[in-house]
């Protein structure tokens, strides 16, 4: 069997095709969607390659993914893809710092999973798998805490000694020479801790850049903060008083704390442990009730599934007929029947009858290729690098190699070595970019904050960057436009009394495990409908379904009859049917013109009829929907108003996403997609620019993270929660606008920040340069930038405030 042409799921014995469109596909979702993207070769969808550079995508050999602690630039990423690979039976590995996750390919003779940990871990990082509990060992709260307090220990005796010294007054206090020692071997202490304890981290970070060849940021702190230590250490050997160590410690503490906040955000980013992971079957039974790890199931083999349990691979019905809720994998809102010979797809949960599934000629799991697709786009995709760091390159080396000149032009100049050091050195420390690594940090928490207030959390500074650009927003259409959940829009009885269509409705349908029956039953409950028993039935007190006991699980008694398209028993002294016109058709009741074409408009419009009918015919019609959420028209009118694209993308059929297909401003509807096509669908988008995804269910998890921005709703799943950049936790879809406002102010405020610390360097570098700046002035100057990008990003975003 052949693969989708478009997002190469199996496609079925009769593929679907189109003599307009070249190809084979899974479904007339694929097909429109091809049909749609405007001549774009189907074909040329990789959905295994979603990363635009993946260099691991040809290794051959197991495969393993890595939360990474530790990562917080582009440089972090070379080094360990870089050491990783060096070691024997590792054949390729792909790092991203945005999301602290590692994709490592490694041959299974020469190296264990277990084992692939310990070759990533080193340098300061620490590699566990994504099942693996995460712990503190490492929390940069405790290095801030103990930098801090010696800091203000060591600013004591600067302020009391050292400082009017400097400036040739007498000190506050003066110890003696015997003192002076006592207090400058603790200062060298305090600052010997906060370089080496707190910096460790930065010093990490230069060490790691050098063995990486690609300077950062890092490397120029570490170089303005050991210099400033060396040359403060020498000092006191010779016994001099002119010690520059509280620049090192306001360079450590500084810079360290711009990274906490950085670390703050980045936490948030992507919690690998998600639902769909979670969801995977890791034994599955046959059909001779035998007990057997999934990946030693052979194809071909009959699997037993048992009501409520999940189907562990994909495969064909060979006995049995059952509903089959597949939302977790198809996004499709309705569970769907499957009879002998029909295929299902692991990941499915059967409802309410058992199951025989033959495994199909691949052994895999549907489910198992969603998650596999999510960790691929996760593990790969590169995160937003702040403008400091894709300067590094060039900054770092420039910054030294004028330190060296303007030292040696003092010397040249008739200077001595030591002031020729202490220009290079100051240089070096005016220039440290504190207020450059702030820059982005603090404008981001201030986001964070501001989103925070509407009921969004950020989960990665990629919203700030790219959310403002973003030209087409893609809109899931179940659980985002509407509210997932199935009622009933309209009941229309034509009989009277207590025993009425919705009462006898409910009577039956609280036997039933479906979406629709549910609603049903719910609805009479909401409105008071008189409850009828069902004759031949015992009522549970609780109201659930009477008990059978059939291999465990429970079942209505036989005086119930649950058929693949409704529910027939006894109600009121009359056989009673209620389902699907189908049914009406096999039992031989008569359906009224009336009640057959307002079903038929009910279908058409993408709602569920249910026919409901005693004594031989026909005698109501109840309406279930899964109903639009009241500010989807002015979301979508919002999202729409600045020229931006506005797409829906739905796995319900064409019909059920009708309504928002007639809306002006929506651009396209993208219908029938499985959770594999929407990710290809996102993917093609992007050849008009950049995407911004909104969605809710697992099934949209992939999309949500192939997607330039991912915002998720947070009654949604986990997964999808945790594969987005933004979760909306009010659960209101008017706070997505919101979210756009917040990211356009937030990246304003960014780039004046920016602007500021570089213009900041084009003064202050050039003063000291020249001798007209010491190093004390230089660390006041540094720490007075910083101070004002702090005060900037502490303005309130939004005029509304």
């Amino acid at each position: 069997m052949t693969g989708c042409t478009l997002c190469d799921l199996e496609v079925p014995a009769d593929p679907i095709t189109d003599p307009d469109v070249d190809g084979e596909f899974c479904c007339r979702g694929c097909l429109e969607v091809a049909r749609s993207l405007d001549g774009v070769d189907a074909e040329s969808v990789d959905l295994e390659e979603l990363a635009d550079d993946n260099p691991i995508e040809d290794a051959d050999g197991e495969v393993t993914y890595l939360s990474v602690d530790g990562m917080h630039c582009a440089t972090c990423e070379r080094f360990l893809e870089m050491t990783t690979t060096d070691h024997d039976g590792v054949e390729a590995a792909a790092a991203s710092y945005a999301t602290d996750t590692m994709k490592v390919v490694y041959d299974p003779d020469a190296v264990t999973e277990a084992e692939v940990p310990d070759i990533v871990t080193r340098s300061g990082y620490r590699a566990y798998g994504r099942e693996e509990e995460t712990t503190d060992e490492d929390s940069p709260v405790a290095r801030l805490l103990v930098g801090g307090f010696l800091g203000m220990m060591t600013m004591m005796w600067y302020i009391l000694f050292v400082y009017p010294q400097h400036f040739g007054f007498d000190p506050v206090v003066d110890f003696g020479t015997f003192g002076r020692l006592y207090l400058l071997g603790q200062i060298w202490l305090f600052a010997t801790i906060i370089l080496l304890y707190t910096g460790f981290p930065l010093l990490r970070g230069a060490y790691v850049s050098l063995r990486a060849g690609q300077p950062n940021m890092d490397l120029l702190v570490a170089l303005a903060a050991t210099s400033s230590y060396v040359y403060s250490a020498a000092i006191t050997v010779m016994g001099g008083i002119d010690v520059y160590f509280d620049v090192t410690v306001a360079i450590v503490l500084v810079v360290t704390t711009g990274n906490y906040y950085e670390d703050r955000i980045k936490s948030k980013a992507v919690d690998l442990l998600s639902e769909l992971t979670e969801a995977r079957v890791a034994e599955a039974r046959t059909r001779d009730g035998e007990t057997i790890p999934v990946e030693d199931i052979e194809s071909g083999t009959e699997l037993l599934v048992r009501p409520g349990e999940r189907i562990p691979l994909d495969g064909t019905v060979v006995e049995g007929v059952a509903a089959v809720d597949e939302a977790l994998v198809t996004g499709e809102s309705l569970p769907v029947t499957r009879r002998p010979g029909d295929e299902v797809v692991g990941g499915g949960v059967v409802t309410d009858r058992p199951l025989v599934v033959a495994v199909s000629d691949e052994g895999t799991s549907t489910l198992d290729r969603i998650v596999g697709l999510l960790w691929d786009i996760q593990s790969s995709r590169r995160g937003i690098q702040q403008l400091a760091d894709k300067l590094a390159t060039v900054f770092v080396p420039l910054v030294v190699v004028l330190a060296l000149v303007a030292a040696l032009a003092t010397i040249a100049l008739g200077g001595t070595t030591t002031a020729a050091v202490l220009v290079g050195l100051t240089v070096l420390i005016v220039s440290c970019p504190c207020a450059l690594g702030l820059a982005t940090p603090l404008a981001v928490a201030s986001g964070v904050q501001r989103a925070a207030r509407d009921g969004v959390v950020v989960g990665s500074e990629t919203v700030f960057e790219t959310l403002p650009e973003t030209d087409v927003v893609a809109l899931d259409k179940t659980g985002t436009l509407t509210s997932g959940e199935m009622a009933v829009t309209e009941v229309n009885d034509n009989a009277s009394g207590d025993d009425g269509v919705l009462a006898r409705a409910a009577a039956l349908e609280r036997y039933s495990n479906h979406p629709v029956a549910d609603a049903i039953v719910a609805h009479a409950a909401d409105i008071g409908a008189t409850t009828l028993d069902v004759e031949g039935t015992d009522r549970r007190t609780d109201g659930g379904t009477v008990a059978g006991d059939v291999d465990g699980q429970s079942h209505a008694t036989a005086a119930v009859d649950i058929e693949p398209k409704g529910v027939v028993g006894h109600v009121a002294g009359s056989e009673t049917v209620v389902g699907h016109p189908d049914l009406f058709e096999e039992r031989g009741l008569s359906v009224p013109t009336a009640y057959a074409e307002a079903a038929s408009a009910a279908a058409e419009a993408g709602e569920v009829p249910v026919l409901v009918g005693w004594a031989g015919e026909c005698r109501g019609l109840i309406t279930v929907s899964d109903r639009p959420r009241e500010d989807w028209q002015a979301t979508v009118e919002t999202l729409a108003a600045n020229g931006r694209d506005v797409v829906v993308l739905t796995g319900d059929d064409s019909a059920a996403a009708d309504r928002f297909r007639d809306h002006p401003d929506v651009e396209e509807v993208f219908a029938g997609l499985p959770p594999d096509g929407k990710v290809a669908t996102v993917r093609q988008l992007r050849s008009r620019g950049r995407v911004t995804m909104i969605g809710d269910g697992a099934n949209d998890a992939p999309a949500l993270a192939a997607a330039d921005v991912g915002v998720a709703l947070a009654q949604g799943t986990e997964l999808a929660t945790e594969a987005a950049d933004a979760v909306v936790t009010s659960g209101r879809l008017d706070a997505v606008p919101t979210l756009f406002a917040v990211a356009g102010a937030t990246r304003s405020r960014i780039r004046q920040n920016l602007a500021w610390a570089f213009g900041y360097n084009v003064v202050a570098i050039p003063l000291a340069a020249t001798g007209l700046l010491n190093p004390l002035f230089a660390a006041l100057a540094m720490g007075t930038s910083s101070a004002l990008v702090v005060l900037n990003s502490s303005r309130q975003l939004l005029d509304d405030d």
